[in-house]
């Protein structure tokens, strides 16, 4: 299972704090249902354009164009569901940094005790 994907890139100009509807790949992006398809969960992040709202999250599609919020891991809502407001949201795959880091941790330390 494919957590991440490169070049994945949407918008959506849904509110509220359910599921988005997304509006395609953006230029020289592909879309989530290209990159993962229906069903299978990836990490993502949510942004209101020009504005202070966002989360990066696990999330999977329950259809081609539905972006379904499973799990928040940060957010400009102390750690919460954001509600989005009105607006275009950019929504794009990505690692978060805590991710990021525990996996460069754990190379290193697979790293020192192979060429120990």
């Amino acid at each position: 299972m494919a957590l991440v994907a490169d070049r994945v890139r949407e918008t959506s100009t849904s509110t509220g704090a359910g599921n988005l509807a997304l509006a395609g790949a953006s230029t020289g992006f592909q879309s989530f249902n290209t990159a993962f398809g229906v069903g299978p969960q990836f990490l993502c992040t949510i942004e209101l354009q020009g504005g202070s709202e966002w989360e990066t999250s696990l999330c999977h599609l329950s259809n081609s164009t539905t972006l379904v919020r499973d799990r928040v891991f940060k957010s400009s809502a102390a750690n919460a569901l954001v509600t989005f407001s009105a607006g275009t949201k950019n929504v794009f795959c990505s690692l978060p940094g805590d991710t990021a880091r525990g996996v460069i941790n754990a190379a290193n330390i697979l790293r020192r005790q192979l060429y120990r």
